[in-house]
Protein backbone atom coordinates (compact mmCIF):
# COMPACT_ATOMS: atom_id res chain seq x y z
CA UNK A 1 0.00 0.00 0.00
CA UNK A 2 1.45 3.58 -1.08
CA UNK A 3 2.16 5.68 1.98
CA UNK A 4 -0.31 8.51 2.18
CA UNK A 5 0.49 12.32 1.70
CA UNK A 6 -0.60 12.34 6.27
CA UNK A 7 2.22 9.65 7.18
CA UNK A 8 4.86 11.43 4.73
CA UNK A 9 4.48 14.28 6.45
CA UNK A 10 4.52 12.77 9.64
CA UNK A 11 7.96 11.29 8.93
CA UNK A 12 9.52 14.04 8.01
CA UNK A 13 8.64 16.38 10.72
CA UNK A 14 9.83 13.53 12.59
CA UNK A 15 13.31 13.71 10.74
CA UNK A 16 13.86 16.77 10.89
CA UNK A 17 13.05 16.78 14.68
CA UNK A 18 15.71 13.79 14.99
CA UNK A 19 18.18 16.00 13.30
CA UNK A 20 17.79 19.09 15.48
CA UNK A 21 18.01 17.20 18.72
CA UNK A 22 20.85 15.48 17.58
CA UNK A 23 22.14 18.25 16.81
CA UNK A 24 21.84 19.96 20.11
CA UNK A 25 23.07 17.54 21.90
CA UNK A 26 25.98 17.75 20.02
CA UNK A 27 26.27 21.04 20.62
CA UNK A 28 25.62 20.56 23.93
CA UNK A 29 28.09 18.16 24.60
CA UNK A 30 30.45 20.56 23.58
CA UNK A 31 31.70 18.70 20.57
CA UNK A 32 30.38 21.43 17.98
CA UNK A 33 30.15 24.85 18.27
CA UNK A 34 27.86 26.55 14.99
CA UNK A 35 30.30 28.96 13.57
CA UNK A 36 30.34 32.22 14.07
CA UNK A 37 29.59 34.96 11.11
CA UNK A 38 32.32 36.72 9.37
CA UNK A 39 30.12 39.31 7.79
CA UNK A 40 32.41 39.62 4.90
CA UNK A 41 32.30 42.58 2.33
CA UNK A 42 32.25 39.99 -0.52
CA UNK A 43 28.91 38.26 0.80
CA UNK A 44 25.78 39.45 -0.73
CA UNK A 45 24.37 40.22 -4.08
CA UNK A 46 25.94 43.12 -4.03
CA UNK A 47 28.98 42.77 -2.02
CA UNK A 48 32.18 43.21 -3.02
CA UNK A 49 35.80 42.24 -1.97
CA UNK A 50 37.85 45.01 -0.43
CA UNK A 51 41.46 44.84 -2.61
CA UNK A 52 43.22 45.76 0.46
CA UNK A 53 42.03 43.27 2.80
CA UNK A 54 42.61 40.98 -0.26
CA UNK A 55 46.24 42.04 0.15
CA UNK A 56 46.57 41.37 4.11
CA UNK A 57 44.82 37.93 3.86
CA UNK A 58 47.44 36.87 0.94
CA UNK A 59 50.24 38.45 3.69
CA UNK A 60 48.72 36.28 6.74
CA UNK A 61 48.42 33.59 4.39
CA UNK A 62 52.05 34.15 2.88
CA UNK A 63 53.68 34.15 6.48
CA UNK A 64 51.62 32.03 8.53
CA UNK A 65 49.64 29.26 6.64
CA UNK A 66 51.97 28.60 3.41
CA UNK A 67 54.53 26.50 5.82
CA UNK A 68 51.81 23.95 6.30
CA UNK A 69 49.23 24.62 3.67
CA UNK A 70 49.68 24.48 0.15
CA UNK A 71 47.23 26.10 -2.92
CA UNK A 72 47.87 24.00 -5.49
CA UNK A 73 45.06 25.43 -7.50
CA UNK A 74 46.53 28.81 -8.42
CA UNK A 75 49.04 30.41 -9.79
CA UNK A 76 50.93 33.61 -8.71
CA UNK A 77 49.26 35.50 -12.01
CA UNK A 78 46.18 34.93 -10.67
CA UNK A 79 47.24 37.41 -7.50
CA UNK A 80 46.88 40.13 -10.38
CA UNK A 81 43.59 39.08 -12.46
CA UNK A 82 40.87 41.72 -12.44
CA UNK A 83 39.72 42.02 -9.42
CA UNK A 84 42.75 40.04 -7.57
CA UNK A 85 44.23 41.21 -4.62
CA UNK A 86 47.29 43.06 -6.62
CA UNK A 87 45.49 43.92 -10.20
CA UNK A 88 46.72 47.09 -12.16
CA UNK A 89 45.07 48.06 -14.53
CA UNK A 90 47.91 49.20 -16.14
CA UNK A 91 49.03 45.16 -16.94
CA UNK A 92 46.12 43.19 -17.85
CA UNK A 93 48.68 40.70 -19.22
CA UNK A 94 49.34 39.64 -15.07
CA UNK A 95 52.80 38.23 -16.08
CA UNK A 96 53.78 41.70 -16.65
CA UNK A 97 53.16 43.48 -13.40
CA UNK A 98 55.94 44.21 -11.42
CA UNK A 99 54.57 43.68 -8.47
CA UNK A 100 53.52 39.71 -9.49
CA UNK A 101 56.89 39.51 -10.52
CA UNK A 102 58.00 39.88 -7.02
CA UNK A 103 55.74 38.10 -5.85
CA UNK A 104 56.73 35.13 -7.61
CA UNK A 105 60.32 35.82 -7.18
CA UNK A 106 60.82 35.07 -3.30
CA UNK A 107 59.91 31.55 -4.04
CA UNK A 108 62.04 29.20 -5.52
CA UNK A 109 60.93 26.48 -8.00
CA UNK A 110 62.07 23.26 -9.30
CA UNK A 111 62.08 22.82 -12.80
CA UNK A 112 63.40 21.18 -15.54
CA UNK A 113 65.85 22.82 -18.13
CA UNK A 114 65.68 21.89 -21.87
CA UNK A 115 68.43 19.19 -21.65
CA UNK A 116 66.14 17.35 -19.14
CA UNK A 117 68.24 18.39 -15.96
CA UNK A 118 66.09 19.35 -12.75
CA UNK A 119 67.18 22.96 -11.23
CA UNK A 120 66.29 25.38 -8.95
CA UNK A 121 65.27 29.40 -10.19
CA UNK A 122 63.26 32.01 -8.68
CA UNK A 123 59.80 31.58 -9.12
CA UNK A 124 57.93 33.17 -12.33
CA UNK A 125 53.84 34.37 -12.35
CA UNK A 126 53.14 31.41 -14.87
CA UNK A 127 54.21 28.93 -11.62
CA UNK A 128 51.99 27.43 -9.36
CA UNK A 129 51.98 28.47 -5.79
CA UNK A 130 55.23 26.72 -4.19
CA UNK A 131 53.70 23.75 -1.89
CA UNK A 132 55.76 23.33 1.32
CA UNK A 133 56.11 20.07 0.77
CA UNK A 134 57.43 17.65 -1.86
CA UNK A 135 54.61 14.96 -1.15
CA UNK A 136 51.52 13.45 1.19
CA UNK A 137 53.86 11.30 3.49
CA UNK A 138 56.26 14.26 4.20
CA UNK A 139 53.15 16.68 4.87
CA UNK A 140 51.95 13.98 7.40
CA UNK A 141 55.49 13.41 8.64
CA UNK A 142 56.23 17.03 9.50
CA UNK A 143 52.24 17.55 11.02
CA UNK A 144 51.96 14.56 13.27
CA UNK A 145 50.19 12.27 11.00
CA UNK A 146 47.60 14.35 9.47
CA UNK A 147 47.48 15.77 6.18
CA UNK A 148 47.04 19.90 6.34
CA UNK A 149 44.23 20.64 4.13
CA UNK A 150 44.94 22.59 0.09
CA UNK A 151 43.62 26.07 0.90
CA UNK A 152 42.99 26.26 -3.32
CA UNK A 153 39.33 25.64 -2.36
CA UNK A 154 39.24 24.97 1.21
CA UNK A 155 36.31 27.81 1.75
CA UNK A 156 34.20 25.57 -1.04
CA UNK A 157 34.92 22.24 0.54
CA UNK A 158 34.00 23.27 4.24
CA UNK A 159 30.07 23.88 5.00
CA UNK A 160 29.67 27.51 5.77
CA UNK A 161 33.09 27.51 4.54
CA UNK A 162 34.01 31.83 5.36
CA UNK A 163 32.26 31.45 8.93
CA UNK A 164 33.70 28.14 9.87
CA UNK A 165 37.62 29.24 8.68
CA UNK A 166 37.00 32.06 10.50
CA UNK A 167 35.53 30.84 13.85
CA UNK A 168 38.39 27.49 13.89
CA UNK A 169 41.12 30.43 13.52
CA UNK A 170 40.02 32.70 16.26
CA UNK A 171 38.34 30.30 18.79
CA UNK A 172 41.48 28.41 20.41
CA UNK A 173 41.06 30.37 23.78
CA UNK A 174 38.59 28.46 25.05
CA UNK A 175 38.49 26.56 28.20
CA UNK A 176 37.50 22.60 26.89
CA UNK A 177 34.00 21.68 28.90
CA UNK A 178 34.46 19.72 32.02
CA UNK A 179 35.12 15.70 31.17
CA UNK A 180 36.48 16.73 28.01
CA UNK A 181 39.44 14.92 27.51
CA UNK A 182 42.53 16.23 25.16
CA UNK A 183 45.14 14.07 23.74
CA UNK A 184 48.66 14.81 24.20
CA UNK A 185 49.46 16.45 21.29
CA UNK A 186 45.94 17.74 19.63
CA UNK A 187 43.99 20.79 20.99
CA UNK A 188 40.77 21.78 21.59
CA UNK A 189 38.57 23.73 19.64
CA UNK A 190 34.68 23.93 19.56
CA UNK A 191 34.41 24.55 16.31
CA UNK A 192 35.78 21.78 14.90
CA UNK A 193 33.76 18.59 14.78
CA UNK A 194 34.71 16.78 17.77
CA UNK A 195 36.70 19.34 19.59
CA UNK A 196 40.02 18.17 19.53
CA UNK A 197 42.75 19.49 16.63
CA UNK A 198 46.06 18.54 15.58
CA UNK A 199 46.40 22.61 14.57
CA UNK A 200 47.49 24.02 17.36
CA UNK A 201 46.82 28.17 17.12
CA UNK A 202 48.59 29.35 14.31
CA UNK A 203 48.06 32.97 15.33
CA UNK A 204 49.25 36.00 17.51
CA UNK A 205 48.43 39.15 17.54
CA UNK A 206 51.00 41.46 16.47
CA UNK A 207 51.99 38.17 14.37
CA UNK A 208 52.38 39.94 11.12
CA UNK A 209 53.09 43.55 10.09
CA UNK A 210 50.72 44.96 7.65
CA UNK A 211 51.89 47.59 5.32
CA UNK A 212 51.90 50.89 6.06
CA UNK A 213 49.35 52.17 3.39
CA UNK A 214 46.15 54.18 3.88
CA UNK A 215 43.81 51.87 2.79
CA UNK A 216 45.70 49.58 6.61
CA UNK A 217 45.73 52.81 8.74
CA UNK A 218 43.85 51.90 11.85
CA UNK A 219 44.16 48.27 11.10
CA UNK A 220 45.76 46.10 14.04
CA UNK A 221 46.86 42.73 12.95
CA UNK A 222 44.60 41.18 15.98
CA UNK A 223 44.01 37.52 16.21
CA UNK A 224 40.47 38.06 14.37
CA UNK A 225 41.46 40.73 11.99
CA UNK A 226 44.17 38.67 10.49
CA UNK A 227 41.43 35.44 10.78
CA UNK A 228 38.98 38.09 8.99
CA UNK A 229 41.43 38.69 5.91
CA UNK A 230 42.70 35.41 5.76
CA UNK A 231 39.13 34.18 5.52
CA UNK A 232 38.55 37.37 2.63
CA UNK A 233 41.77 36.24 0.65
CA UNK A 234 40.81 32.30 0.93
CA UNK A 235 37.43 32.84 -0.42
CA UNK A 236 38.48 34.96 -3.07
CA UNK A 237 40.52 32.07 -4.50
CA UNK A 238 38.10 29.59 -3.84
CA UNK A 239 35.97 32.00 -6.72
CA UNK A 240 38.10 34.10 -8.28
CA UNK A 241 35.35 35.63 -11.26
CA UNK A 242 32.91 35.89 -8.21
CA UNK A 243 32.85 39.92 -8.30
CA UNK A 244 32.83 39.62 -12.22
CA UNK A 245 30.07 36.88 -12.39
CA UNK A 246 27.65 38.98 -10.08
CA UNK A 247 28.12 41.94 -12.71
CA UNK A 248 27.38 39.52 -15.60
CA UNK A 249 24.12 38.27 -13.38
CA UNK A 250 22.95 42.14 -13.18
CA UNK A 251 23.17 42.77 -16.36
CA UNK A 252 21.66 39.65 -17.66
CA UNK A 253 18.63 40.82 -15.06
CA UNK A 254 18.40 44.09 -16.01
CA UNK A 255 18.32 43.11 -19.98
CA UNK A 256 15.59 40.09 -19.07
CA UNK A 257 13.24 42.83 -17.08
CA UNK A 258 13.73 44.64 -20.09
CA UNK A 259 12.60 42.37 -22.77
CA UNK A 260 9.71 41.35 -20.51
CA UNK A 261 8.24 44.82 -20.22
CA UNK A 262 8.90 44.66 -24.19
CA UNK A 263 7.30 41.76 -24.88
CA UNK A 264 4.21 43.00 -22.47
CA UNK A 265 3.47 46.08 -24.27
CA UNK A 266 4.06 43.80 -27.90
CA UNK A 267 1.50 41.56 -26.66
CA UNK A 268 -0.93 44.34 -25.91
CA UNK A 269 -0.65 46.01 -28.69
CA UNK A 270 -1.26 42.66 -31.18
CA UNK A 271 -3.75 41.40 -29.47
CA UNK A 272 -5.56 44.50 -28.36
CA UNK A 273 -8.40 44.12 -30.15
CA UNK A 274 -9.09 40.79 -30.09
CA UNK A 275 -11.29 38.92 -27.81
CA UNK A 276 -10.63 36.85 -25.45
Amino acid sequence: MKPTFARRFIAGVLGLVSVVAFTSSAQAAGEVKHPREVNGSWEGPFGRFDRAQLQRGFQVYKEVCSGCHSMNLLHYRNLGDEHGPFYDPKYPNPNENPVIKAIAATYTVKAVDPDGNEEERPGLPADKFVSPFENASQAKAANGGSMPPDMSALVKARHLGGDYIYSLLSGYDQTPPKGKSIPEGKYYNPYMPGGVIAMGPPLVDEQVTYADSEANKGVKPTVDQMSRDVVAFLSWASEPHQTQRKITGFGVMAFLSLLTILLWFSYRQVWRNVEH
